[in-house]
């Protein structure tokens, strides 16, 4: 399930992208101009290019923001943001912040930012 706003949704893949909401390709477009995601459960992809907030209380294969803060249990392949926070569990591929500091457990990959701190075991 993924909750926008307050209201929910059954999908596996959210695409965040020119101003439109679209879960597994139907557009749900809140009118609020403020954009907070919850998932609870797994989700294939979700791609944001901006939102306040993303938290995914499951496993996520592959996550990205252009601007937001992440909170998200396991990524099976890789997480981005180009600039907020990421707060996560075992990454099997990268992390990523341009801007924001990183804590997450185990990486596969890498873990990098430009501006601000990691906190990971590797």
């Amino acid at each position: 399930m993924v909750n926008i706003n307050g209201i929910t949704y059954n999908g596996r893949s959210v695409v965040i992208s020119g101003n439109k909401v679209i879960i597994d390709g139907k557009d749900v477009t809140p009118d609020s101009k403020s954009i907070n995601i919850n998932v609870e459960g797994n989700i294939d992809e979700l791609r944001v290019d901006y939102c306040e907030k993303i938290n995914v209380k499951g496993t996520v294969n592959e996550l990205s923001t252009g601007s937001g803060d992440i909170e998200c249990g396991d990524v099976t392949g890789s997480v981005r943001a180009s600039s907020g926070d990421i707060e996560c569990g075992n990454v099997g591929g990268n992390v990523e912040t341009t801007s924001g500091d990183i804590k997450c457990e185990n990486v596969a990959g890498n873990a990098r930012t430009v501006s601000g701190d990691i906190k990971h075991r590797k």
